[in-house]
């Protein structure tokens, strides 16, 4: 027997964080605390219990309402996370998401689990209702390729002497010329949004405000730290990190273009695996390589860079869709498409500024995320 509890207080937090953060398909957007870094929208976060009072699931849904179609849009972000070939818990935990939006009136319920295509729960899940998503990875919420170093057991020196001779030589050059990289407070966030906005400039993306980085660091708390690489007192490099169920996560990056013969984004990213072995991870995700495949995409510099640690790519199944209300979920989703292509082609066009994405009602032509 399973059953259906809402997280509404302390106790049923802590049951729902020991679960995701310990399960192996666990995610730091399916934390508590990722609600926080998103205040712009709603919340609802259950777990489904067997007959023994043990957590079998949980999912953290973030939910936008769409004034101008009268509806509502709730997303999963990479979850919901439950055993593999548990179709009773599955069943339990899309009831109750099925509750939640048909008294919001919603049209659609989206997810992208971290698993794999030919995972036996991407197959329940089709059985189950939804349907992927068939659609350019450009037009999805997350990437569906990440980077991933497994460590295997692996001591920090196997690692190290796993990666490409050239990476590990840049690694040596940084060292040489005095670069250093370390953890630091919120007294290095305005060096590290510079370097945001340098890297927005010259690789065409529009960027996350200072507010919003304080935000994720403050809501992330001791699972986030702020990476920040010097020489000679210049920012020269900067990453968020994000340490969760056992996997150190590379989410935001940026760096200068100065000073780039001194190889400090090498330096960096050896930093961050060296601090995961020592925190006891076993996978370090560098997060999204779209379009990895195609030499020729201007994506691929990105895969060229993450290949040289010698970990490997992992293809998840993509985007499910429980689809509510037919035609409303078919305007959500093009206007998905619509924003993620406009703010793509902006920032080609962009002076620079920050772009805060929208915290407040979701209309069709706002991106969701």
């Amino acid at each position: 027997m399973r059953y259906t509890i809402h997280i509404n207080n302390e106790t049923a937090a802590k049951e729902y964080e020991e679960f995701v953060s310990g399960h192996p398909c666990g995610t730091f957007t399916q934390s508590l605390k990722w609600a926080d870094v998103k205040p712009g929208w709603k919340h609802e976060a259950i777990a489904v219990k067997d007959e023994n009072g043990d957590v079998k699931g949980a999912a953290l849904i973030l939910i936008r309402k769409i004034p101008v179609l009268n509806t509502a849009f709730l997303y999963c972000p990479r979850g919901p996370v439950f055993d593999h070939g548990d179709y009773e818990t599955l069943n339990e935990l899309l009831e109750a998401i099925r509750e939640i939006g048909e008294a919001l009136g919603a049209c659609i319920f989206k997810c992208d689990p971290a698993i794999t295509a030919d995972d036996i729960n991407a197959k329940m899940m089709i059985a189950a209702g939804f349907r992927v998503k068939k659609t350019s990875e450009d037009n999805l919420i997350q990437s569906k390729s990440n980077y991933i170093l497994p460590f295997k057991g692996r001591s920090k020196e196997e690692l190290f002497a796993a990666f490409h001779k050239k990476w590990r030589y840049n690694i040596r050059v940084a060292e040489r010329h005095g670069v250093k990289c370390r953890v630091y407070g919120r007294e290095a966030l305005d060096d590290f949004c510079t370097l945001m906005k340098e890297t927005g400039q010259r690789d065409g993306f529009c960027i996350r405000s200072r507010e919003y980085f304080e935000r994720f660091l403050d809501a992330m708390g001791d699972n986030a730290k702020l990476y920040m690489t010097y020489c000679g007192g210049m920012p020269l490099a900067g990453a968020i990190n994000v340490t969760y169920a056992g996997t150190s996560s590379y989410v935001y990056g940026a760096s200068s273009c100065h000073m780039r013969n001194v190889m400090p984004n090498y330096l960096m990213q050896w930093t961050m695996i060296s601090d995961a072995a020592d925190n006891d991870c076993t996978v370090y995700d560098f997060q999204g390589v779209p379009h990895y495949e195609d030499e020729k995409h201007p994506n691929y510099g990105v895969y060229r860079f993450k290949s040289g640690f010698s970990g490997e790519v992992i293809s998840y199944a993509g985007e499910f869709d429980m689809v509510y209300r037919k035609t409303t979920a078919f305007l959500v989703n093009a206007s998905i498409s619509i924003r993620k292509l406009f703010l793509k082609v902006a920032a080609h066009f962009s002076s620079g500024e920050s772009e805060e994405i929208p915290e407040k009602p979701l209309t069709i032509h706002q991106k969701v995320v």
